[in-house]
């Protein structure tokens, strides 16, 4: 099984070889000249329109057929509440630790920050802003 994260960043050229991997179940090794034949499952993640990219000419229409077999639609951060505070949570521990800080408690007000945020980069945003504030915390 492959993961490709953010696959609506990958360049034309890279979905070509991509959809050829699939298609034909076969790969080259760079500077190679032989076949390699391979079986692979594919999951691919974005927190892109990929139809809206297909329409723009950035994402290969016959790649999203081949990958949109099953789609799975998660709601972004902002609309999962819940989620948003536990993963607050989780990450506050986890930093705490690393960092070696003694954090107890998220203030009233850093949690209404939090809930009124847009979180566009979803969880690796809301990560990267706890990490940066168990850091600074004092």
């Amino acid at each position: 099984t492959l993961f490709l994260d953010e696959i609506a960043d990958m360049s034309l050229a890279l979905q070509a070889k991509i959809l050829r991997a699939v298609q034909e179940r076969e790969i080259e090794r760079v500077g190679g000249a032989e076949a390699i034949p391979v079986s692979v499952r594919l999951i691919a993640a974005t927190n892109r329109d990929l139809k809206e990219a297909i329409k723009q000419g950035r994402f290969r229409e016959d790649l999203y057929y081949r990958l949109a077999v099953v789609v799975i639609r998660l709601p972004r951060l902002a609309e999962r509440g819940d989620d948003l505070l536990q993963l607050t949570s989780f990450f506050v521990r986890q930093f705490g630790e690393r960092y070696d800080k003694g954090i107890r408690a998220i203030s009233d007000r850093a949690l209404d920050l939090l809930r009124n945020h847009a979180w566009v980069g979803n969880v690796r945003e809301l990560r990267n802003v706890v990490e940066r504030a168990v850091i600074v915390a004092t």
